[in-house]
């Protein structure tokens, strides 16, 4: 085994006890706020319907009616 690979996470569970990474990337602070306002839809269309929509049904009405603009006016706040 070389050097290099000696230090590469063996699995997912090893690259996710390395918080540091999470802290630091943007690409994954974006992700997770994104799938909060996704967790968000959800329970707001489940009470609507009385019965909970799935996380399925929930991302994909999300995506076309509200990530457009949650994308833009979180790019205008960050930048």
């Amino acid at each position: 085994m070389s050097e290099e690979n000696k230090n590469m996470p063996n699995s997912a569970s090893d690259t996710l006890t390395d918080n540091s990474f999470a802290k630091r990337s943007t690409l994954y602070q974006e992700f997770l706020a994104e799938r909060e306002e996704i967790l968000r839809h959800k329970w707001i269309e489940s009470e609507k319907k009385g019965k909970d929509i799935g996380f399925e049904r929930a991302l994909l009405d999300w995506i076309r009616k509200h990530r457009d603009s949650w994308r833009g006016a979180r790019n205008t706040k960050i930048g």
